[in-house]
């Protein structure tokens, strides 16, 4: 089971990287007003819903305790990170108020993810 969680470890770390690495992509085309949300940045927010989901339940599943406030703050955060990706996908330019907010929103999740013990 160690093993199984490990791979959605990983596969988690990838969603956010992706997620992260398309925001910080696009900060360059933010000043001239052209950013926009990448493919890459709603795959990674799909990704890290998938997995995180799998992650509670394969931790659950094997005994291990699950802080579920935490849990629940960062899907709440992934929720509003996904609604605002997957709205706005299409549009050839974002406004920086919701660019920054989806940038703003996935470093505080890191945050959580990492430092709230």
């Amino acid at each position: 089971m160690d093993v199984l969680i490990n791979v959605f470890v990983a596969l988690h770390i990838i969603g956010i990287a992706s997620l992260l690495g398309g925001f910080l992509t696009q900060m360059k085309a933010m000043g001239p007003g052209t950013a926009r949300f990448t493919p890459a940045m709603l795959h990674g927010a799909l990704t890290m819903l998938v997995t995180g989901v799998a992650l509670v339940g394969l931790n659950q599943a094997d005994d291990q305790t699950v802080n579920n406030v935490k849990i629940g703050i960062k899907l709440a955060l992934l929720v509003v990170i996904l609604a605002l990706v997957y709205v706005k996908r299409d549009e050839e330019k974002v406004d920086k108020g919701p660019f920054i907010a989806v940038g703003a929103l996935t470093t505080v999740n890191i945050f959580i993810a990492t430092v709230w013990t």
